[in-house]
């Protein structure tokens, strides 16, 4: 297993992160607890997670997958061979986080009880790196990703702002119960400016940025990616398999039994003109080079040079090992060009 480095934090993290937002749904403790022995089995150093797991959200599962991990490291008693990496959840109409009942916002107090929260689900000390899910203002990311016009950035009277969440993550480092911090679901303009508030203001700075990234959306190349490799911002990219549908198993509107979009209806992302074309584009050239489409498709992935680490997850052992394997595989100059070619003829379906 390749290590990173994480940002500017001094940690290492493995090439793949382990994903876990299926745990207390899709998957048992049980069967999160196999995916962990396993993955650190093989290297893998960094688990991510969120207050908001499992997904889909729901008020009765919330927290569900922190408290998997926690019960793990209590079980286990290996917390200090994990690097681990949690989520506090930014602005939505979700009203099931707050004792109070408010929305969820990136307010000091709200910051606060979600990381007390998550310690004890975790039952740790500390959070390794502490990432804001989504923006506390409003953008057409996170919590509402599907929405692009001008009106979606429209300034909220009632934001918090971007140094107040500095330094309320900053309190919690100077405790000791973070360690790092971390961006998620993020735009440039976004990243530069807690960039910015940082040197400003002597605040903590982000390490890191989690975005989706995949064949069928490579958005984050245009401004991101700059920014990452100018900052020292690594990209822990999530979706590399685009929710499963770079493996072809939704090809023109298959429905497996127990797969995710089967059973939730979620992956209207993935379901816009053209994404199918480009699927099978790549799914070609995968077969030609005779890899696996899941492992070609996390390959591609991993080995940007802006990328820390490729978040994987899934919900059977053979899926997990053939993630996990996949950060061994280097595509060939021959085959970036190809994949370069497609990505010039159906550019982001799925942004």
């Amino acid at each position: 297993m390749e290590y990173r480095a994480l940002g500017r934090t001094g940690m290492n993290v493995s090439a793949i992160c382990l994903g876990t937002m299926t745990w207390g749904q899709q998957n048992s403790e049980a069967e999160g607890h196999e995916q962990m022995d396993y993955a650190l089995g093989q290297g893998v150093n960094f688990f991510d997670t969120a207050e908001l797991y499992s997904i889909p959200p729901k008020p009765e599962t919330q927290g569900s997958t922190e408290r998997v991990i926690g019960n793990w490291f209590k079980a286990r008693g290996n917390r200090e061979k994990v690097i681990l990496a949690t989520k506090v959840v930014g602005r939505s109409d979700m009203n099931w986080f707050r004792a109070d009942g408010s929305k969820s916002r990136l307010t000091p107090g709200q910051m606060r009880e979600a990381l007390e929260r998550s310690l004890r689900n975790l039952q740790t000390d500390y959070i390794d790196l502490y990432q804001l899910h989504f923006p506390e203002r409003p953008a057409p990311f996170g919590a509402n990703p599907t929405r692009f016009d001008a009106e979606a950035f429209k300034p909220a009277p009632d934001e918090t702002s971007i140094r107040s969440q500095l330094e309320t993550l900053q309190t919690f480092m100077k405790e000791g119960k973070v360690r790092a911090i971390g961006l998620s679901n993020e735009s440039a303009w976004g990243t530069m400016r807690f960039l910015a508030e940082s040197e400003a203001h002597g605040l903590p700075r982000v390490a890191s940025i989690q975005n989706a990234y995949n064949l069928v959306n490579r958005t984050y190349e245009t401004a991101l990616a700059e920014v990452s490799m100018r900052e020292n911002v690594g990209l822990l990219a999530y979706s590399p398999l685009g929710q499963g549908f770079l493996t072809g198993k939704y090809l023109d509107g298959a429905r497996p039994p127990g797969a995710r979009n089967t059973l939730f209806n979620r992956g209207q992302r993935y379901e816009k003109a053209g994404t199918d074309e480009a699927i099978r584009d790549y799914i070609a050239i995968a077969t030609e080079a005779g890899l696996d489409p899941a492992t070609f498709a996390i390959a591609f992935a991993t080995h940007k040079p802006f990328v820390a680490s490729t978040i994987i997850g899934a919900t059977t052992m053979p899926q997990l090992k053939i993630a996990i394997a996949a950060a061994a595989v280097k595509l060939s100059d021959e085959i970036a060009q190809k994949i370069d070619a497609v990505h010039q003829r159906r550019g982001n379906p799925a942004p």
